[in-house]
């Protein structure tokens, strides 16, 4: 019997372990008081089991991408869906809370290779012709299973336990790993040598990164622990872009970053990440303050915003060859920001559903349409042995964006609601600014995107020093003539 390699079936099996590294970026959100009441601890220790996730996730992505261009990008994330398996068991029968943290930590390693690697197979797996549905397809089922997190975590929380919004994740695991095996053909890219020193740098500077912005979400940004946190953030990373001036066999070529389409759709992932994972964060509160909906009811009625993409992606994806990648990634930021603006400055302390109904739709619809076009992008402006670096650092940048955006975001709130005004009225008065700041931030994206040159052949990278050719040996001379 001989093994089937690419279409519906590869797609669906790379897809399934995506989807739920996506949703557990935010599903452990609602099982937090039960994880409290079994446990103990204070609010900000809770907070970090959330945490733990994140910062594993975002400091090592650019690190498993790498180590799938070198070692093989289907061993490298068969790897990790066994990893996240295993540390999803751990999670489940954690009995203590500083065991559930290391227990998130080894999650997050296994989906830092799990999500960059995903659309580098998936990108691989279907025609040329039918890549870009298959991209955008991706981004969508990604995007929607960071915005059904919370949903699905409350659903679970009440309806069985905090343990199950883990063990969920193994059954699917223990399937998907020999569908994988068997659906799914090997890949390389890159030179084929592992840079370590590169490795080292970056996922320091990016761990660093990410725990002091996290960190100034808590302590402020002039907390002497942030402060050094960013520090030593600019400083590794500042060291890792020296090193990768340097070695023949960069982790990152930094020729990417000349790549036009490719920088551009960065500033995109940044910009719609900050403006969406900010809003989000004060707008759930704002639906369970002053609104005072129950946290499944808040869920449910955001449904409209977080579930659009499911209905928007697959539509969008047949538009971008048409359209353009560029153009429609402009168009979704402008949405989700002018529905960003619209329910900031309509938010009353009172507000009826149906008044913010239109809002919601508008910004689900706009989410949508920049998760279908901006992995398509990223991928068609590189060649296909970039595929994995680019999206590596596409993730990275996202994950980045998402974190700052939250911190940001809740500090323009903080300096806008007055010490002990704990009433709905001030609640929204210092909501209305910040949930601006977030869309000021993706009209921004919007703006950048609008420079995205439409182009349908890859973006050269020079080639490092060790994936360039030899130079050929020069001719000999001619020696005296034989005598015949």
């Amino acid at each position: 019997m001989t093994r089937r390699t690419g279409g519906a079936a590869a797609v669906a099996a790379i897809a399934a372990p995506m989807f739920m590294v996506a949703l557990d970026n935010l599903i452990v959100t609602h099982a937090l008081p039960q994880v409290r009441a079994e446990f103990g601890g204070g609010q900000s220790q809770l907070q970090w089991v959330v945490n733990a996730y994140v910062l594993a996730f975002a400091g090592l992505l650019m690190t498993a991408s790498a180590l799938g261009d070198r070692f093989g990008r289907r061993r490298v994330f068969v790897v990790a869906v066994l990893l996240f398996t295993l540390a999803s068991a751990w999670c489940a029968t954690a009995s203590s809370l500083g065991e559930l943290m290391a227990a998130r930590v080894a999650q997050g390693a296994g989906a830092a290779a799990i999500l960059p690697l995903s659309l580098t197979l998936t990108a691989a797996a279907v025609p040329a012709a039918h890549r870009n549905a298959a991209v955008g397809a991706w981004g969508g089922i990604n995007g929607l299973g960071i915005a059904l997190g919370p949903l699905v975590g409350g659903v679970v929380t009440e309806t069985l336990s905090w343990h199950w919004v883990f063990w969920i994740n193994v059954p699917v695991g223990l399937l998907v790993l020999p569908a994988v095996l068997w659906t799914v053909g090997e890949s390389r890219g890159g030179a084929g040598v592992f840079d370590v020193p590169g490795a080292l740098l970056v996922t320091g500077g990016l761990v660093a990164a990410v725990w002091g912005v996290v960190n100034a979400a808590e302590a402020g940004w002039s907390s002497p622990l942030t402060v050094a946190a960013l520090a030593g953030a600019v400083a590794l990373v500042a060291g890792f872009v020296l090193w990768q001036r340097r070695t023949p066999t960069p982790l990152v070529p930094l020729g990417l970053f000349r790549n036009g389409p490719f920088a551009l759709s960065l500033v995109v992932s940044l910009a719609m990440y900050f403006g969406v994972f900010g809003s989000v964060f004060l707008l759930a509160q704002y639906m369970q303050g002053p609104l005072g909906y129950a946290p499944f009811e808040a869920g449910l009625r955001t449904l409209p915003w977080t579930a659009a993409p499911m209905v928007v992606v697959p539509v969008v994806s047949l538009l971008i060859d048409r359209v353009g990648g560029g153009r429609l990634q402009a168009l979704g930021c402008a949405m989700q920001a002018a529905a960003l603006a619209w329910l900031a400055l309509a938010a009353t302390a009172d507000m009826a559903y149906a008044s913010m109904l239109p809002a919601l739709v508008v910004a689900g619809v706009g989410m949508g349409v920049v998760f279908a076009a901006n992995p398509v992008v990223v991928i068609a402006s590189v060649s296909e042995d970039r595929h994995g670096t680019a999206s590596g650092v596409n993730n990275t940048v996202r994950e980045f964006g998402g974190a700052l955006g939250i911190a940001a975001i809740s500090t323009v709130f903080v300096v806008f609601h007055p010490v002990g005004a704990e009433t709905d009225a001030a609640f929204v008065e210092a909501m209305r600014p910040a949930v601006l700041a977030g869309a000021v931030v993706t009209a921004a994206g919007a703006v950048a995107a609008l420079f995205i040159r439409r182009d349908r052949t890859p973006h050269p990278v020079a080639p490092t020093a060790a994936e360039a050719p030899a130079p050929a040996a020069p001719a000999p001379a001619p020696g005296p003539a034989r005598p015949s």
